[in-house]
């Protein structure tokens, strides 16, 4: 939509748990969000943002205001954001919409739970952060010099952040705008994008920089008018630079970094699956305490729990990750910073290592695993989980869809998670 939404071109999307039939859907939460189970209007939140929250409460951090950019570089320090992270987009379907263009974009900055909007000229900054039970939490922050600045949760984010792209929770996604009609009133047109989609289809709307070969995309030029996708048409444009396409006087960095966009892209689908079967399992608890221990074979919750669980491994394996057509470099150092925080094996592996000539991550599974928001899933869930991993890393599920993962690396992937996850069962040793 172009009057609301957070982080990103993330949008286009309706309310849900509308009836029966909805009701019945199996690849998304589909009970209420404040159903006693969840609670999420109403319960405890401990993320980053909340706990920064009470630091500028007390005194023991203050934010800094800039006539630049606001509070936006002292925010990210003391959310310990990379400024080398920054992404732009210049499509009108999110909050702020009418100061944002080609001339002006969004620019986002995030790691593995928080993400932090920026437009120039805005009246805030927009922030998503992760809680570790309640999934993505949303906030604002007044950009004008304050005594006291604080920020401040907004639920209205939810209007595009809760919906059946995001999986029926409260979550993140990031968005490829396609076209864009005459009327300033308009929906906007296009979709979700993740390591799942081709790249002839992704990034409409954004700016890229670094070296892309020969890949076609859709990023780094106006977004279409036209009446149909057909008449868009995909192209291999590289930029190394921001610099020359706007004044980027208030942004903190001359770059929108491929990989930095392609790992946005991976991890925000990623947060949606964990926060799901997180969701799934309290509610599960909820209607049947019995279930976590006994599950019945037959139980339609059982098979909830089940299917969330294997949406969530496949997706952790990078099982349906679209090939890279041609190598891929960054430009603003961001794969660098980014691999060297770990954690690695005796060996030096990490699943913070980066591939990039033919896929994202030289070992194909999620860094995210690491994530608070996994070691927060209810036993009940990471059992599921982890039975589902291991079932396909030992090679027992002899399904087509996991013969591209190679011996090797189901290998390297049992040694690295055996040396650095420290819950992980028994049997993967």
């Amino acid at each position: 939509m172009r009057r609301a939404g957070l982080l990103t071109g993330f949008a286009l999307f309706s309310g849900i748990y509308a009836s029966a039939v909805v009701a019945q859907r199996t690849d998304a939460f589909v009970a209420s969000r404040n159903h006693p189970a969840i609670d999420y209007s109403n319960g405890p939140v401990t993320d980053r943002v909340a706990d920064l929250n009470r630091k500028l409460q007390d005194g023991s951090v203050r934010l800094k205001f800039d006539a630049a950019s606001g509070y936006l570089r002292s925010a990210l320090e003391a959310l310990n954001l990379p400024v080398e992270s920054q992404v732009a987009v210049f499509s009108q379907n999110a909050f702020q919409a009418e100061l944002i263009g080609p001339k002006n974009p969004r620019a986002l900055y995030f790691d593995d739970t928080v993400a932090v909007g920026y437009v120039r000229g805005g009246t805030v900054l927009e922030v998503a952060a992760q809680d570790p039970r309640q999934g993505i939490i949303f906030y604002t922050l007044d950009q004008k010099a304050a005594g006291d600045p604080q920020f401040t949760r907004n639920d209205g984010c939810l209007a595009c952040h809760l919906s059946w792209t995001t999986l029926g929770v409260p979550g993140l996604m990031v968005f490829s705008t396609i076209t864009v009609p005459e009327d300033k009133n308009a929906y906007a047109s296009g979709f979700a994008s993740d390591h799942r989609s081709s790249f002839d289809q992704r990034w409409g709307g954004w700016y890229v920089t670094g070296a892309l070969g020969s890949i076609r995309h859709l990023a780094n030029r106006p977004v279409s008018t036209a009446s149909t996708t057909d008449a868009v048409k995909p192209e291999a444009r590289e930029l190394k630079s921001l610099e020359g396409q706007f004044d980027t006087a208030g942004y903190l960095s001359p770059h929108s970094d491929a990989v930095a966009l392609m790992v946005l892209e991976h991890q925000t689908h990623m947060i949606n699956l964990i926060i799901r079967m997180g969701w799934e399992s309290r509610l599960a608890a909820y209607i049947d305490p019995l279930l976590p221990r006994s599950p019945g074979a037959g139980s339609n919750t059982a098979k909830r729990l089940q299917e969330a669980a294997d949406d969530l491994v496949d997706y952790l394996l990078f099982v349906y990750e679209a090939p890279i057509p041609d190598k891929i470099r960054g430009s603003s150092g961001f794969a660098e910073k980014f691999a060297a925080l770990g954690p690695s094996d005796s060996k030096g592996r990490s699943l913070r290592q980066f591939d990039l000539d033919q896929r994202l991550m030289r070992y194909p599974c999620s860094y995210m695993i690491y994530s608070n928001a996994f070691d927060a899933l209810p036993d009940s869930a990471k059992n599921l989980v982890y039975r589902r991993l291991w079932k396909v890393l030992s090679g027992d599920d002899k399904d087509q869809r996991y013969a591209r993962l190679s011996a090797a690396d189901r290998r390297a992937i049992v040694e690295i998670l055996r040396s650095t996850k420290k819950d992980l069962p028994d049997y993967f040793r």
